[in-house]
């Protein structure tokens, strides 16, 4: 039987900075690789579903739109958080699927997400080895958590810890700047539900010039209020300001999350995900109440991951990457997989991208290794620092119309 030839690609998940390289990735090298059409779902598999798509070529038509595709945050194709249902439970569901993938002549769905991205892939080629399709699903990594097992790291952490080392650096000039005759402490809320590699790169604002945080908790460690108080307290007799990071996702050794202690944490998504924020509300309030001092709680909120003007050259070039290598291999026959980074050297930093089993990948969290935290818990090591190190450097600079960075955005969208 011929190939069908025809390819289809979605985003899902929160977005980073430079998820739409990797869409920029797999549009160019299908081109390259003689897909006749290369469609994009819009708003991932629940927009596939209410039969949502556009044909790229009439939304890219250069190497430019790509270039500027490259540099533009958010989804481009737009995104969701849809759990598929499981095969057995909902078969219906799958029977659509693969009834509007042969009514596009897809061979190859290629699903750019994070850890229930992955089940997705999952779910899609399980179906398909189970029904004897011949339909190839590949995953791409996305996440600014970095919590994918057996890649290095993901797409997306670089630029989201560059972006969170510059702005834990200025927070702590602002602070230094207000601290005259009076003590203050700020408290920074960073990403990060389970998994604290977002929260532990605010230790790369610790420069020649800055101390960096004082104090860093991550959700890997079970969280002790008296603890913190008492260490908070035994700092600010040393010096007037402290900066203080935080994990949205920092838990009592009961299991609660601390903003739920405020009442927060209430709405959860169809994975089971509790949504979390203020929680340095919560300890802001807290070490005031307890400490008599001035304090303020920061969130850097969504700006981690659409910051597109801080994004790191290392980060947008190999976002590009994991997107051409999920053609490349679904071209070649490959099907439930997830193409990975593999770091390859240190000095000087240089990695490749492969490929594993899926089903080792969907549904696992890669935690930050407990010896990458002090013993105390409050604070990462240096070899936590020279793993990100690397991940941040280098410059994509916008192109930039009027002061303002331009973006590509989806036209004549099918809704």
């Amino acid at each position: 039987m011929a190939k069908k030839r025809n390819i289809i690609v979605g985003q899902s998940g929160g977005p980073t900075s430079v998820i739409n390289s990797s869409l920029a990735g797999v549009y160019k090298t299908a081109k390259e690789r003689g897909f006749r059409k290369v469609y994009g779902m819009l708003h991932g598999i629940q927009g596939f579903l209410d039969e949502q798509y556009v044909d790229l070529s009439t939304q890219i038509h250069s190497g430019m739109d790509i270039e500027l595709l490259k540099r533009t945050p958010s989804a481009f194709l737009g995104s969701c958080r849809y759990k598929l249902p499981e095969i057995h439970e909902n078969p219906e569901v799958y029977e659509k699927i693969f009834r509007i993938l042969d009514k596009l002549d897809i061979e190859a769905f290629i699903y750019i997400g994070g850890n229930d991205s992955m089940d997705t892939i999952k779910k899609l080629s399980d179906y398909a080895v189970f029904k004897g399709h011949d339909h190839k699903f590949l995953g791409v990594p996305k996440t600014i958590d970095n919590d994918l097992a057996l890649t290095d790291h993901t797409p997306g952490f670089g630029s989201a810890a560059k972006y969170i080392a510059t702005s834990t650096k200025e927070v702590i000039r602002d602070a230094l700047g207000l601290s005259y005759k009076k003590e203050m402490i700020t408290v920074i809320e960073i990403m990060g539900r389970n998994a604290g590699w977002l929260t532990g790169a605010t230790a790369l604002a610790k420069t020649e010039e800055c101390d960096g945080p004082d104090l860093i908790y991550l959700p890997e460690i079970p969280f002790d209020i008296d603890k913190f108080l008492k260490k908070t307290r035994e700092l600010l007799k040393k010096k007037p300001s402290l900066v203080i990071a935080v994990s949205e996702g920092i838990k009592l050794s009961d299991g609660r999350y601390v903003c739920e202690l405020s009442g927060g944490g209430e709405y959860v998504d169809a994975f089971g995900h509790k949504q979390l924020q203020g929680t340095a509300a919560y300890l802001a309030g807290f070490l005031g109440a307890e400490l008599g001092c001035k304090t303020r709680s920061i969130e850097f909120s969504t700006l981690q991951r659409s910051a597109s003007h801080m994004a790191s050259r290392v980060d947008v070039d190999e976002a590009f990457m994991v997107g051409g290598a999920a053609v490349k291999a679904a071209d070649e026959g490959d099907s439930g997989k997830m193409v990975v980074i593999d770091r390859v050297a240190d000095d000087p930093y240089m990695s490749a991208a492969g490929i594993y089993d899926v089903h080792r990948i969907a549904n696992n969290e890669k935690l930050v290794p407990r010896s990458w935290v002090n013993r105390e818990g409050n604070y990462v090591t240096d070899e936590f620092v020279n793993y990100i190190e690397p991940l941040i450097q280098g410059d994509y600079q916008p192109f930039m119309v009027n002061g303002l960075p331009q973006h590509l955005v989806l036209r004549n969208r099918k809704l």
